[in-house]
């Protein structure tokens, strides 16, 4: 899994079968200490999340182990939206106080 930061949206009125309903997101990759990577990929959300959202992601094979997303052609899935990141006991990311 990966920390990433949802960046915007992508729409597509034709897809595949199978990618049908599923909503689509920009996503930034963060470094350990929270800044963002020169890293974008385009992730299929499962959980809701929206543009500015601290989210993690599952790469490869991974993201296809959601249920119902084993016979998609995805490569990245937004698994959870961020509450908190605290790392050596320092929050690096809190979505309380971001809003």
């Amino acid at each position: 899994m990966q920390i990433a930061k949802v960046r915007g949206t992508v729409t597509s009125t034709q897809k595949e079968d199978s990618l049908r309903g599923v909503k689509f997101l920009v996503v930034q990759l963060l470094d350990d200490e929270g800044q963002p990577l020169p890293v974008y990929e385009v992730a299929a959300d499962g959980v809701g999340a929206g543009v500015d959202e601290w989210v993690l992601v599952s790469r490869g094979s991974a993201a296809r182990q959601v249920p119902g997303s084993e016979q998609r052609p995805v490569d990245t899935a937004v698994i959870a939206i961020i509450d908190t990141v605290s790392v050596d006991g320092q929050r690096l990311y809190s979505k309380r106080e971001q809003w």
